[in-house]
């Protein structure tokens, strides 16, 4: 077998012959592709000797496809008009601006998501990619530009800027309040109470003994305990009363503005961790105008946080405000 007949066709002269093809005319294939008429008629005869067999019948007014030409055409249109697709598509991605961000699931759940339509209307020729997950990520995955993160000051990477501190509060819903009030810390005896399944070591400060230490040490068991294995997870079933749920004041501050989630016993039932939320850096991922822009309005809605959680940047207390509250986004 002829070893110039086992070779890919060249797309050209198959561009050439779906246009003829489609328009039935030279003439209109030359002018839709920029060429002229005998330089698709070259094509064309180059196409017909590569693949062995005629592909039109040429009349003086009229050009017709062959048995082989349909065969062919039925293949080659489909195969054409997705290559024109994906490449309208890769040209489109690149005049955007993507960048990564990764998370872990609740704080994506519970704060970013709530804020990222800010972002989208002051932004809208940058595309963000969350990656919700309790793991680290590696900082050379290329795929990702800045990570939010939740940790103890001296184990922060170094570069990272402190976003806001760690209340903790009990909230409830209004329904469930209305029910059994909780006027003071001995009260939560009589309720249910939602704690985070977690062994890992630092989530014993997140607890409900840890904060039953501090403000009630002298309370026995509460009426019953509803283990669950995250923090979003505690939230969703506070707002459908399912009990009290210890909650992370950065995380529901909208909530509370909103009235979904009381604070019971106030700021009187507070509890400060250790423990911070941080923006960490991809270190070579400066110069990208896209990342630089995601960063500022992150920061920014970490100031917004910080001035109703009653704090500065630096963790000092300050006066509380509270907080700017957004178009609610279902999650």
């Amino acid at each position: 077998m002829n070893a110039l007949r086992q070779r890919p066709l060249a797309i050209g002269p198959l561009r050439a012959f779906e246009a003829v093809a489609r328009l039935s005319s030279f003439r209109g294939a030359a002018e839709e592709l920029h060429l002229t008429q005998p330089a698709i008629s070259r094509q064309i005869r180059s196409l017909e000797d590569e693949i062995g067999t005629p592909l039109f019948t040429r009349g003086t007014r009229h050009v017709a496809l062959t048995g082989a030409g349909s065969t062919l055409l039925r293949t080659a249109a489909p195969l054409l008009q997705q290559l024109d697709t994906t490449v309208q598509q890769l040209r489109r991605q690149r005049q955007r601006q993507p960048v990564g961000l990764t998370t872990f699931a609740s704080f994506a759940s519970l704060w970013l998501l709530p804020r990222l339509r800010d972002f989208q209307e002051r932004h809208p020729g940058i595309d963000i990619r969350i990656s919700a997950s309790d793991h680290l990520a590696d900082l050379d995955d290329p795929e990702l530009d800045l990570a939010l993160r939740y940790c103890r000051p001296d184990l922060a990477p170094p570069g990272s800027t402190r976003l806001f501190g760690e209340l903790l509060t009990p909230v409830a819903s209004p329904s469930l309040l209305a029910r059994h009030p909780i006027r003071r810390a001995a009260d939560l005896a009589h309720h249910v109470l939602l704690e985070e399944d977690d062994a890992r070591p630092n989530a014993s400060t997140l607890s409900w003994r840890a904060w039953l230490r501090e403000h009630a040490p002298a309370l026995g068991d509460p009426k019953a305990w509803i283990y669950l294995n995250y923090t979003y997870q505690q939230i969703q079933a506070a707002l459908a009363g399912q009990g009290v749920a210890l909650a992370r004041v950065a995380l529901v501050t909208e909530a509370l503005a909103r009235g979904e989630l009381v604070e019971p016993l106030g700021a009187a039932g507070r509890l400060r961790s250790a423990h911070a939320y941080w923006l960490v850096r991809w270190p070579d991922r400066d110069g990208r105008p896209g990342v630089a822009a995601a960063e500022a309005w992150l920061l920014q809605q970490a100031a917004e946080t910080r001035a109703a959680l009653g704090e500065t940047a630096d963790g000092d207390a300050a006066t509380p405000t509270p907080p700017r509250l957004r178009p609610r986004v279902m999650r």
